[in-house]
């Protein structure tokens, strides 16, 4: 049978397992919905992306987990512990990566709008770099590193214009885009002669992202060269030599059969080659390379576990499978057609015959897991796991219609702990006055 993850598997039961253990004994010892994560996946893929710079840049890289994925402070610890910088994009990341330890010298502040206090918070605490996304922000930066008499290590967030063929929605490297400075129109060379002629802020590097879930390798190697071509063009012009390049994330991952997630030395492989091809030619010396992994990272690893509450058949046009969750723990489909494989999970060794919808218990029309999907015969009692929701599922959780958010276990060694305690209903009403 096949599996879209090595963490999954079948017991002599025919019950799914994640990381070795029955989700169905899961799901009745933690109740449903129920974010699942398996360590030892998470923990590989880290160490995978830490190999790969290693073998193909001879280590002169850092990857740094983008935490708006999955951020707690349990995964922060993980992180931690595998070696790993981490990307943050809030006060509330930074505080809950501070909080679980994490040396703020490897922190990475990101966002389009940080507030004024948050620059302060990020300052205050040191953190290793403040990624530029605006002239308001630099600005702001400026001021309070005056105030503090400090200086501030700053990367420039650039759109590199290069398409990644992915949605609409999580494409960010293109001109029309909230984020960074645009090359065409010279802004983003006008940013840097404005910070590297200002005190108090120093010019560590470049940034750019340009999508998510991206399975093509060619638009990384582009990306690369376009940012080295504005490195150079830094060098020559200006007589400033740049020492970092963050090419970003935005590695795809397997969500369904037929995906073609590239392995990540593949991409690094390619990657490396072309950097290291231009600066030989152009006499520049080699930067120090960040990557920003975050859904590859914890993607494979965190499936959701779900109870059928229905089965509604509508004659000639489609089956309705209505579970205890939906778009309050896993938007993603309402907001841009995610693709998921589903599974009943004791039931995982039938056949995948029956077409069905799967649908939400929200008060929403569009309140929709997948659609079309062909699964094992469902009937009301049945657990329903949604595969490779490690990623950006409980960060975009919310508490629409009052419906509480879902614990959070870990599976370590074949041993689940609770990382994320279930809402309850008096959590909904706690900050009420």
């Amino acid at each position: 049978m096949y599996f879209v993850t090595r963490c999954l598997g079948a017991n002599d039961e025919g019950h799914l397992t994640i990381g070795g253990v029955d989700a169905v004994e899961l799901a009745e010892r933690f109740g449903t919905p129920l974010y699942v994560y398996d360590e030892k996946s998470i923990r590989g893929h880290c160490r995978a992306f830490k190999e790969a710079i290693e073998e193909n840049y001879g280590g002169h890289g850092l990857p740094v987990y983008a935490s708006k994925a999955f951020n707690c402070l349990e995964i922060c610890r993980i992180i931690k512990e595998e070696g790993l910088g981490i990307d943050v994009v809030s006060g509330g990341e930074l505080f809950t990566a501070l909080k679980a330890g994490f040396p703020a010298e490897k922190i990475y502040f990101h966002g389009n709008n940080k507030t004024p206090d948050e620059i302060t918070y990020a300052v205050d605490s040191g953190v290793g770099r403040i990624v530029v996304d605006n002239y308001n922000e630099l600005r702001n930066i400026k001021e309070i590193a005056s105030l503090r008499g400090v200086t501030v290590n700053v990367y420039i967030r650039i759109k590199p214009g290069v398409d990644a063929h992915t949605h609409d929605f999580i494409k960010t490297g293109q001109i029309d885009s909230k984020f960074g400075f645009a090359l065409e129109n010279g802004e983003a060379f006008n940013a840097v002669k404005e910070i590297i002629s200002t005190d108090n802020v120093r010019l560590a590097g470049l940034h750019c992202h340009i999508g998510s879930q991206i399975f093509e390798i060619q638009p990384f190697e582009f990306a690369a060269v376009v940012m080295l071509r504005f490195i150079k063009k830094i060098r020559d012009e200006l007589g400033y030599e740049i020492d970092e390049l963050d090419l970003g994330g935005g590695f795809g991952i397997r969500y369904a059969e037929g995906d073609d997630a590239k392995l990540y030395k593949t991409v690094m492989k390619d990657v490396s080659e072309v950097i290291k091809k231009f600066c030989s030619e152009n006499q520049m010396k080699l930067p120090f390379m960040l990557v920003e992994p975050g859904r590859a990272i914890v993607g494979p690893g965190g499936t959701t576990l779900y109870t059928v509450g229905s089965v509604k058949e509508i004659e000639d046009i489609r089956t309705y499978v209505a579970v205890d969750g939906g778009m309050s723990d896993n938007p993603r489909y309402a907001l841009y057609n995610a693709k998921y494989t589903v599974l009943i999970a004791n039931k995982v060794t039938k056949p995948a015959d029956t077409k069905v919808t799967i649908a939400g218990k929200c008060c929403e029309s569009g309140d929709l897991i997948q659609e079309n999907v062909l699964i094992q015969s469902p009937e009301a009692g049945d657990i329903a796991a949604v595969c490779c929701t490690g990623a950006y599922n409980y960060s975009m959780s919310s508490n629409y219609n009052r419906i509480p958010r879902p614990a959070a276990i870990m599976i370590k060694d074949g041993e689940p702990r609770v990382i994320i305690k279930r809402e309850t209903y008096e959590d909904l009403v706690r900050n009420d006055i």
